[in-house]
């Protein structure tokens, strides 16, 4: 598989690095906040091979790429993209910060 093209694809169509606030990962999902929703293009991340799906929660755009995938995409997608990996909780964090008040009650 294609670690590191699946990791471009996926950049490129969140709308950039520029889009991109924080980033981490669980055993199954991306976990990413980006700076402008809809910047992404939600339609063509879905249609890569390798994603089982995508959905928006708790301010966080999260990207189902399954188990042992979604940590070597991460690692090149940490590479490319020109960040360090935050924790989830730094990522719902920052979320958090992006939602409004009564988002965040």
């Amino acid at each position: 598989m294609d670690y590191k093209g699946i990791a471009e694809q996926i950049l490129a169509d969140i709308g950039g690095s520029e889009n991109l606030a924080s980033a981490a990962h669980c055993a199954t999902r991306l976990r990413l906040v980006l700076n402008d929703d809809e910047k992404a293009d939600k339609k063509a991340i879905e249609k890569i091979p390798a994603v089982a799906g995508s959905f928006t929660a708790g301010g966080h755009y999260q990207i189902i790429l399954g188990p042992g995938t979604v940590g070597k995409v991460f690692e090149e997608f940490q590479k490319i993209a020109h960040i360090t990996e935050a924790s989830i909780a730094d990522v719902k964090a920052a979320a958090a910060q992006r939602m409004n008040p009564a988002q965040r009650f």
